[in-house]
């Protein structure tokens, strides 16, 4: 990693390849006690499991003391400066920073977008500010347009399961019942370019990506010929970024099954998970050998460790 402030996205590394190499050999030392009377606080604007879970164990495993927050149960921020704050909110994200930072060693926060504002969404506002006002490292554990700790991890698996030195790869959208956000499927293809991956993205027409996070990157809209030939398959629901927030398709006819997946080279499967059994894939996908859901969950734990560790050393 760099030695920048924060780890809010692939932009805060330095060396790509040579960080994901190294996360992967720190999953076989001895944790160093870095964190020992350190606190880290984690604020989630919105629900989690593996992302509380793994986050919280790998402070934990450093020796940090945490200290996890739902803000479903505080008071509104008020995000714009200069207000006169006589409505809904009680307290501003200047204060509140400025508060926590005073408190913490390092900050993680979890704030999905709104789905109903492409503008402010991909301003990640939230995020931004914080970052800003804070006067510790902050860590992004999913933003309204970004999940770098689930792509770190995504990359550490790749690496650990690729059997040629450059494997095709493709991100598939899948049907969803919910509008879900893009944060992921950015994030992946980010981290993709920077790994020195060239993904084939396949979805419906009008489930395009913004452009920021399609560069470098290949669209084939006929999704058995993206999975022709694929060596990992990662499947992830997203809603539209030009119908911003809404779900155009309904049918399941772009789920993942046995049929499609043996148009590949024996492919991986992969998916950051919660994942809707049968909605998504089914489940002779996701039980199948070839499956990587809970090798890629269980590398969400050594990602956060070596994140946690390189902002403590940076100071």
């Amino acid at each position: 990693m760099s030695n920048t402030h924060n780890f809010y996205s692939v932009a805060n590394i330095k060396n790509v390849p040579y960080a994901i190499q190294e996360a992967i050999d720190f999953k076989k030392i001895a944790k160093p006690q870095i964190g020992l009377g350190k606190t880290m606080v984690l604020l989630f604007f919105n629900s989690s499991l593996r992302t509380r879970l793994s986050t919280e164990i790998a402070a934990r495993n450093l020796g940090m003391n945490v200290i996890s927050l739902d803000m479903s149960q505080s008071w509104k921020w008020e995000m714009e400066e200069g207000v006169t704050m006589r409505f809904d909110t009680a307290e501003h994200i200047k204060d509140a920073a400025k508060v926590i930072s005073g408190y913490a060693d390092i900050v993680g926060i979890r704030a999905f977008p709104s789905l109903t504002d492409k503008v402010a969404d991909y301003q990640d506002d939230l995020l931004q500010k914080f970052m800003h006002y804070a006067d510790v490292p902050v860590v992004n554990l999913e933003s309204a347009i970004r999940h770098p700790l689930q792509s770190l991890t995504d990359m550490m698996t790749i690496k650990e399961y690729q059997k040629i030195e450059k494997p095709k790869v493709v991100l598939s959208w899948a049907p969803h019942p919910k509008a879900l956000p893009q944060a992921v499927s950015n994030s992946f293809l980010e981290w993709a370019v920077a790994a020195g991956h060239e993904v084939t993205i396949t979805h419906p027409k009008g489930y395009e990506l913004d452009d920021e996070f399609t560069q470098g990157h290949t669209v084939e809209y006929d999704q058995k010929k993206a999975f022709a030939g694929a060596d990992f398959v990662y499947t992830k629901n997203w809603s539209s970024v030009s119908q911003y927030g809404k779900i155009l398709e309904s049918s399941d006819k772009w789920r993942i099954d046995k049929d499609l997946m043996s148009l590949t080279n024996e492919a991986n499967f992969m998916h950051c998970m919660p994942i809707r059994r049968n909605v998504v894939a089914t489940d002779a996908v996701l039980d199948s050998p070839n499956s990587l859901l809970y090798k890629q969950a269980k590398n969400r734990l050594h990602a956060a460790e070596y994140v946690l560790t390189k902002l403590l050393k940076n100071g």
